[in-house]
């Protein structure tokens, strides 16, 4: 039987993201794009129809100079960064460049600095204990809602993978049914059967494959 393609729009309908710490930064305060509701957006500081228009249309935004590029051609600098308060793409902690980094609002060279020092990063507590000897616990917690570890297919917990944003009980089992995964290609054609192209990508970002030994 034909499996029924899910619009990024109804899967948000039928997924809750479950709480919980996993590899994804605890997220209270900072929309993401690519998930975000049209009222939702209304909501963040800059935003008018047009550009929400604009937004939905071109999502999955896959990091945040790509949200970047949008947002630039028709704010300033200091409404940006309003918006970034507010709404992420968030950060690989592993991969992402000095220049995404800066983009997290009231992080400078030096924190940047040490969000780069200490790759790899292998667990979402390795930030937070590092990042912790710098600032307290409350902007630790401000800060992780901003990034996230990549977590390997063959290896992670359910609690891990429930932490990818738009990810629930139903698309999370598929991550773990089609395991060992040799690799991302095997991925992106498994969850291709439940999730159209473009949300393939976006949970993309969140994972990586290390192929079991033989394989």
């Amino acid at each position: 039987m034909k499996l029924k393609m899910l619009s990024l729009t109804a899967l948000i309908g039928m997924l809750t993201a479950a709480p919980g710490l996993g590899q994804v930064g605890a997220n209270t305060a900072v929309l993401n794009p690519n998930l975000a509701t049209e009222k939702e957006l209304a909501e963040v500081p800059h935003l008018d129809d047009e550009l929400i228009e604009r937004l939905v249309a071109q999502r999955p935004f896959l990091k945040v100079g790509e949200l970047h590029e949008v947002l630039v051609k028709k704010l300033k600098d200091e409404q940006i960064q309003a918006v970034y308060e507010k709404m992420f793409v968030p950060l690989n902690l592993n991969t992402a460049s000095e220049e995404d980094i800066l983009r997290v609002p009231r992080v400078g060279k030096k924190m940047a600095h040490e969000f780069e020092e200490y790759r790899p990063y292998r667990k979402l507590a390795q930030f937070r204990r590092e990042m912790g000897k710098y600032v307290d616990d409350e902007e630790v917690a401000r800060l992780e809602q901003f990034v996230f570890v990549p977590m390997d297919l063959n290896e992670a917990s359910e609690e891990d993978f429930l932490s990818i944003p738009g990810v629930g009980k139903k698309i999370c089992h598929e991550f773990m049914e089609y395991r060992p995964y040799v690799s991302i290609e095997q991925f992106r054609r498994e969850i291709g059967k439940y999730v159209d192209d473009k949300e393939v990508a976006r949970l993309e970002r969140y994972v990586f494959v290390v192929a079991p030994k033989g394989q």
